[in-house]
């Protein structure tokens, strides 16, 4: 799947389009074939490592997670074995 990833803390040009694989839900997760997201402030603060002690919590050298963004809509498409609530098909 593509993903726009951060690989270091910066300016909007530490971002690239990147072919990543794609994540199979563990136990208590649902995946999600998303149809649209956003960039939030927040997205935009952890990118940025704004402010500085951000780092302790999410990489102090470089992001623990390269990819951004958290509001998605979309169609669950996989569920982990002990979800309840959700099925491939339901519109999230």
């Amino acid at each position: 799947m593509k993903a726009a990833v951060y690989t270091r803390y910066g300016s909007p040009e530490v971002l690239s389009i990147a072919q990543v694989e794609r994540p199979e839900p563990k136990d208590n997760e649902v995946r999600i074939r998303i149809h649209a997201t956003t960039v939030t402030s927040g997205d935009v603060r952890l990118r940025k490592a704004d402010p500085f002690v951000m780092r302790f919590l999410f990489g102090l050298f470089k992001p623990k997670a390269p990819i951004l963004g958290h509001e998605v809509a979309g169609v669950v498409d996989a569920v982990g074995s002990k979800v309840t609530q959700f099925k491939v098909g339901d519109r999230v």
